[in-house]
């Protein structure tokens, strides 16, 4: 009777999917999620054509009464379940610092339904009763969510489901639904054949000892059993709400957005349209493949062909997104790159215009004239071990309200909810070009300068990469250099500094420099080059 129930639902929402006011229905059964999401997605690409008919069916109903999906044998929406098997394959390298990813070949379906076993009985034990599920544009991410959502749903959690979104749109779900939980299935900035899973439990990312204590419950199987409830939501015209009410735009600007083909490019174009931009979109349909660059808008290369767009189109700057819309890129009209780092100095500059002694953190990547941006403007300066999850975590315990790290995640707590928000920051950057009156260009003039290098990897093996850091940090011995142990070893000189740490999110080490000019530059790096020459004696240095 349930499963008839579903069919008809999703029949009248195919029927009427051009309707403005048609309805995501409420599902018993989660496997059939991603055709509801097709309907509404098909829903959303319809309503531009406002002059059409809007009572006219999308669909015949005789094509809905053929899909075999209703051919279905009845069966109870919750059991279809994994027996408790002793040898089930956790691969250790994929709970990770802040999150749990991989490649999407090594977590297995019944691995998924393990997870959301794991991640719904934390949930529970912290008293929390229902979370909301969203994934990003992956291939790999509907059969992921599908049973992820089943291991949930039979430990008694309520999963309300989000759709394909990007990851800021899911933890805005979490905060508006009230439900202060949620999962996020995505590969984040990561190749297209990676996946995984973001998680927030009572408004708490989950990182470090967290993300291992669910890989000690999925071991020992320590698991809640229950009966929880499945519904769909559409969460689009809220998000962009918020933002519109509160962020003010005073003059129109021309933009070329570069979704990278990813989660974000399901909002972002309309998004900054009623933000009242002119938008030029470059990759913005989902394509989970990545076809036309790596969705990673922290690393140069991917961004040149939207620097080319930018040029060619006379557009005011450039935006890109990555994967899952959580992090941020942004050139000028000139084509000139400004890292998130120097974003953070715009941003605390105006925070801190309205908000004088706040403290605002950042990661051991960024530069130091970060530092002093802050101080000149009174506030006060935090330095955070790297990683999205790190970044909250510090903001929390010291009540920041901006927060950020050199990829590009920037997380505001004054106006908006302290998560890591790409779309929003955007909007806020902005804000602040349209009130100043100035150009990107112009104020990025403004800000202090120093040499610096882009994120430099040394391709380690996954397994070795924290031990090779755990070695550096013993032995490191630098000359005339404080070193600070924070996340790796990070060098400080009185004209520059160097960083070699570990990276959280692939199998490297990372390594970053800055100095004041070309000869401190050469001097730091021949520094570094000598000591990790003789701790890694057979890894070769991009330096």
């Amino acid at each position: 009777m349930q499963l008839r129930e579903d069919a008809l639902r999703l029949e009248d929402l195919a029927l009427y999917q051009r309707s403005a006011t048609a309805a995501i229905p409420s599902l018993h059964y989660p496997v059939l999620a991603p055709l509801g999401e097709a309907l509404v997605q098909l829903r959303r690409a319809n309503r531009a054509h406002a002059g059409q008919d809007f009572a006219e069916p999308a669909v015949e109903r005789s094509s809905i009464d053929a899909l075999e999906i209703l051919e279905l044998e009845e069966t109870d929406p919750d059991t279809v379940r994994f027996e408790s098997d002793a040898t089930l394959e956790i691969p250790p390298e994929i709970f990770r610092d802040y999150d749990i990813r991989g490649r999407a070949s090594q977590i297995s379906k019944a691995l998924a339904h393990a997870i959301g076993q794991a991640i719904a009985s934390e949930a529970l034990d912290r008293g929390m009763t229902s979370m909301v599920v969203a994934t990003d544009a992956r291939e790999s991410s509907p059969l992921l969510r599908e049973h992820l959502v089943q291991g949930m749903l039979a430990c008694g959690i309520d999963v309300i489901d989000a759709g394909t979104v990007p990851t800021p749109m899911l933890y805005f779900a979490c905060h508006h639904l009230h439900t202060m939980s949620g999962v996020m299935v995505t590969g984040s900035h990561n190749p297209a054949d990676h996946n995984g899973f973001k998680i927030m439990i009572d408004g708490e990312t989950l990182c470090g000892e967290r993300i291992a204590d669910l890989r000690q419950r999925i071991s020992g199987q320590r698991y809640h059993q229950g009966q929880g409830s499945y519904r769909v939501t559409e969460i689009d015209s809220d998000y962009s709400k918020a933002i519109l009410d509160d962020v003010l735009v005073e003059s129109p600007l021309k933009l070329v957005i570069d979704c990278g083909n990813g989660a974000a490019s399901v909002i972002a174009v309309e998004l900054f349209q009623e933000l009242g931009c002119e938008v030029l979109p470059l990759f913005c349909e989902l394509d989970g493949r990545f076809p036309n660059h790596p969705p990673d808008p922290s690393v140069a290369e991917n961004l040149e062909q939207l620097i080319a767009e930018v040029r060619a189109r006379g557009a005011d700057l450039g935006i890109a997104f990555d994967g899952d819309g959580d992090r941020l890129g942004v050139v000028t009209a000139s084509g000139n790159i400004v890292m998130a780092d120097r974003l953070l100095m715009l941003f605390a500059r105006d925070l801190l215009s309205r908000n004088p002694g706040a403290d605002i953190v950042f990661d051991v990547k960024c530069s130091r004239n970060l530092t002093a941006v802050i101080v000149q403007n009174g506030g006060r300066p935090i330095m955070c071990r790297s990683g999205h999850s790190w970044i909250k975590e510090k903001m929390k315990e010291t009540g920041a309200l901006l927060g950020g790290e050199f990829t590009g995640h920037i997380c505001f707590r004054d106006r908006w909810f302290g998560f890591d928000d790409a779309l929003y920051s955007a909007a806020r950057l902005l804000e602040i070009l349209t009130a100043s009156g100035q150009s990107l260009d112009e104020l990025n003039a403004e800000l202090p300068h120093a040499i610096g290098t882009p994120e430099l990897r040394i391709e380690v093996p996954e397994e070795h990469k924290f031990a090779l850091q755990q070695r550096i940090v013993d032995s490191l011995a630098l000359e005339n250099a404080r070193l600070i142990k924070l996340d790796g070893v990070r060098a400080e000189y009185p004209d520059g500094w160097g960083l070699v740490r570990a990276s959280n999110t692939s199998a490297a080490l990372i390594c970053r420099f800055e100095a004041d000019d070309e000869e401190a530059m050469r001097r730091i790096q021949a520094a570094f080059r000598a000591e990790l020459g003789s701790l890694l004696p057979d890894i070769a240095l991009p330096f």
